[in-house]
């Protein structure tokens, strides 16, 4: 008997779970992103801003669209019939009887009974052929002129919207990538104090083994461990949430595996920004652009409504060859030519009060517009306002919760000294403990509350960030909108 085949069976299920596991790893894609990187690939990958670009293309169209009713129609047309069954004739009983007579002499007319008389011949010939060249030029129309204009108009309205989606899609792929970047720290913040706890813990045990510190201080400690390790645990996967929120955002899939580059930092925002951010506001806010756009390109239809009573002046003409024939032997001597051309005037004077309707429901659309506006312009400086107020007090608890951790770093290894010497206890050491976590957390989310408002601020103000403005790849991209 070979006591060696389990052996080997184990070896080669080993080998085989190694060599799967080890062709998985080479498989999955890591991703090392730094913030910038992120917000470049969801401009690049994002559908929604694909999306607004189409529209753009689509916007320059309808110019083109607007443009084209203004220019001259040209109609090139030709015809060619062959009469299978020619149509009969018919004349009226009292006009054929006196033709037949005026033929005949001999011919006894009957009683005129008003009755229609088939003829016995065909007056349409066999063949018949034609070309025709037309033309029609608008030389006033009010509607045509005023949807130029209204178009030039949606054109410029579909790029604000673009940089709106634009800014939108920036300012969510910093504010989840400062998220991650948050639940991360944090998470390592509690895995460091778990580490600490359970160093701790060792120590106390090495001190009761030597009858130092009481049973009741190594529960204590125990305690403090096992309470950090929910903590840990649920720290984490916040952390992993945050991060498949982010790979959502900048479209990269689930296989890949993406990792952060970074901390949490505090990188403060220039004064001047903060002074003129409303005056920036109300330049170069895109919704706020947008809306007046839609502002203007309401009245446009008001006055397109109303050019419904004005007339509309157009010249024409036409220019065509025909020829007729009972044989199909065309020549050139066979066509006729026939040429026109002429001035029509139309105006409309009733219509049932529809233009009336129509105007006024241009002008409430208008006014409508006018109210939105009112709105955001209000909404934007509370915007203003609130991401002033958060900048200046995120800045200030950074600043203070700096001084913080280090008086608790201090704080945590004095506990720690005196409490290895027998002269604190360990209810001390498990609140210097906390205490340091919670310093540590609350900058980390100091400086995350302050890197929101900075986002919160570049997006009210219509500001992009450096990196989106020097990308060449990106912005050769935007170029074609321009």
């Amino acid at each position: 008997m070979n006591y060696n085949k389990p052996f080997y069976f184990l070896c080669s299920v080993w080998m085989l779970v190694f060599f799967f596991s080890t062709a998985n790893a080479q498989d999955t894609v890591v991703y090392n992103i730094t913030l910038e990187e992120a917000v470049l690939l969801a401009l690049k990958q994002n559908p929604d801003i694909e999306s607004a670009r189409l529209e753009v293309e689509k916007s320059d169209a309808r110019v083109l669209e607007a443009w084209g009713y203004a220019m001259p129609s040209i109609d090139l047309s030709g015809n060619y019939v062959h009469f299978l069954d020619k149509p009969k004739s018919y004349f009226p009983d009292a006009i054929y009887y006196p033709l037949r007579k005026l033929m005949d002499s001999t011919y006894v007319v009957p009683k005129v009974t008003g009755q229609l008389i088939e003829m016995p011949f065909s007056m349409n010939p066999n063949y018949n052929a034609s070309a025709s060249l037309s033309f029609k030029q608008v030389v006033f129309n009010s509607a045509v002129f005023i949807g130029v204009g209204a178009a030039n108009v949606y054109s410029d309205l579909a790029r604000d919207l673009y940089k709106s989606k634009e800014l939108e899609i920036v300012s969510s792929v910093r504010k989840a990538y400062y998220q991650a970047l948050l639940t991360k720290d944090v998470a390592e913040l509690m895995a460091s104090s778990l580490v600490n706890a359970e160093q701790n813990l060792k120590n106390v045990r090495l001190l009761k083994e030597q009858g130092i510190v009481s049973e009741y201080d190594e529960l204590r400690a125990a305690v403090n461990v096992e309470n950090l390790r929910p903590s840990v645990i649920q720290s984490e996967n916040t952390a992993f949430l945050a991060l498949e929120n982010l790979r959502n955002l900048i479209g990269i899939s689930g296989d890949a595996q993406v990792m952060l580059s970074g901390k949490m930092e505090y990188e403060p925002v220039d004064d001047s920004l903060i002074t003129t951010a409303e005056s920036m506001m109300f330049e170069s806010n895109p919704n706020l652009n947008a809306v007046k756009r839609q502002i203007e390109l309401d009245g446009a239809f008001v006055n397109a409504e109303r050019s419904n009573y004005l007339p509309t002046i157009a010249l024409f003409g036409s220019y065509s060859y025909s020829a007729i024939k009972d044989r199909f032997n065309f020549s050139t001597n066979d066509f006729y030519k026939s040429s026109q051309i002429g001035l029509s005037v139309s105006l409309n004077l009733f219509q049932g009060m529809q233009t009336f309707a129509k105007v006024e429901q241009a002008q409430l659309e208008q006014r409508k517009s006018e109210e939105r506006r009112t709105t955001i312009e209000r909404n934007l400086r509370t915007g203003i306002y609130s991401a002033r107020r958060n900048l200046e007090q995120a800045r200030k608890r950074v600043e203070a919760q700096g001084k913080t951790v280090e008086m608790a770093q201090k704080g945590y290894k004095i506990v720690t000294a005196r409490f290895l010497s027998s002269a604190a206890t360990q209810l001390e050491v498990n609140d210097a403990q906390l205490a340091l976590t919670q310093a540590q957390v609350n900058r980390v989310q100091a400086i995350y509350d302050y890197s929101v408002a900075a986002v919160d601020l570049d997006q009210l103000t219509g500001r992009l960030p450096s990196y989106v403005i020097d990308d060449e790849q990106y912005q050769s991209v935007k170029r074609e909108l321009q």
